[in-house]
């Protein structure tokens, strides 16, 4: 949607954007193997996408090793803008650091102490634990912090990590999964009752619209969710524009990965034209690092923008509450009564990165 949209309006200094798919498999070497085909047989510009942090980590340092730009749509661990950072990485999406310090700011003001962490055991659920954890500690040093728990990615069956923060019995379980392991998750969380006997959260993955559309009905009232885009947040046009179109040519509602996949075209499309050329790798990166974006996730008259200390976007992050909404069928709930917390607010400072990149180091 977005090339098209960029073709048809002349394309990018006379060329046309031309997209090359292809499916990773969850597999570092397979991403290897299509990321270098990508440069030296096809000859692309960029890179672009990725689900997997752990896979993003792999194909980041292809593009150091060859100096090609990759820009991060979807994966979410905030190692890769941290000690990973190259100056050729770029992520047009929110990182973990960003929706965990949301959330932290977001439970800092309630009156939970205990606090329990159920996630996917690899790269990204470990990085959430972390920046949770971090950043609760320092805006709630009276949190107490009472187990994590490990699931495999892609695991069908959650009894046993249920049953164990059952015998916790924590004030917050806050849940790091997503897409097909989240909704597995909640739907075995609602059997075992769970969130009757603690407040479940979830702020990266938990309230993406495909949960609510895999579970309708079953979803209660009042769980705290989040996510990296929302159908009905901001209610901006330029939000509805994006649902809107984008329902009209699939028949389904966006989810996260959608917007973050046509930001990031249209990202690439604007630097490009700022640098003057799309051949020149050190040029696009002087003309990326602070540009502003205009996307669907950003309030009226905000801007989101790159930061040049680590080429992440920087943008509000808005936290809700479950409730009734019929209007983005099949799912009949969505989030409401949200509390947005500024782009600035969620994001480590260029002090504390610096730090970490040196502890790294």
């Amino acid at each position: 949607m977005a090339a098209e949209e960029i073709n048809a309006a002349g394309g990018v200094l006379g060329r046309k954007v031309r997209l090359l798919f292809a499916d990773d498999r969850g597999d570092p070497t397979e991403a290897v193997r299509t990321s270098v085909r990508y440069i030296r047989e096809d000859l692309a510009g960029f890179l672009m996408g990725v689900v997997s942090s752990a896979v993003a980590l792999a194909v980041s340092e292809v593009s150091r090793q060859y100096r090609k730009v990759f820009v991060g749509t979807d994966h979410a661990s905030s190692r890769l803008t941290v000690e990973n950072f190259h100056r050729y990485y770029f992520r047009v999406s929110p990182n973990t650091s960003q929706s965990m310090r949301a959330g932290a700011l977001y439970l800092s003001r309630q009156p939970w102490r205990t606090y329990l962490y159920i996630g996917p055991d690899y790269e990204y659920g470990h990085r959430q634990w972390e920046d949770f954890r971090d950043s609760l500690a320092e805006e709630r040093p009276d949190a107490s912090f009472v187990g994590e728990i490990w699931a495999r990615l892609f695991e069908p069956d959650y009894r046993v990590q249920i049953e164990a923060a059952l015998r916790a019995r924590p004030d917050v379980v806050v849940h790091g999964f997503w897409g097909g392991d989240a909704v597995a998750f909640t739907r075995q969380m609602l059997v075992s009752r769970l969130q009757e006997r603690s407040q479940l959260v979830s702020f990266d993955a938990g309230g993406n619209y495909e949960v609510f559309e895999a579970l309708g009905d079953l979803i209660p009232e009042g769980l705290i969710l989040s996510a990296r885009h929302h159908n009905n947040w901001p209610e901006t046009e330029a939000n509805r524009r994006f649902v809107r179109e984008f329902h009209a040519r699939a028949s389904r509602y966006p989810s996260y990965a959608a917007h973050g996949a046509y930001v990031g075209v249209h990202f690439i499309a604007r630097a490009v034209e700022r640098a003057g050329t799309p051949d020149d790798p050190e040029a696009f990166i002087e003309a990326a690092e602070g540009i502003s974006l205009e996307t669907p996730g950003d309030r009226e008259g905000v801007r989101s923008w790159i930061r040049p200390i680590d080429h992440q976007i920087v943008r509000d992050y808005a936290v809700g509450v479950t409730e009734p909404n019929r209007s983005f069928p099949p799912a009949t709930r969505m989030l409401g009564r949200w509390t947005v917390l500024e782009g600035e607010r969620v994001l480590p400072d260029e002090e504390e990165i610096l730090k970490r990149r040196r502890a790294a180091r």
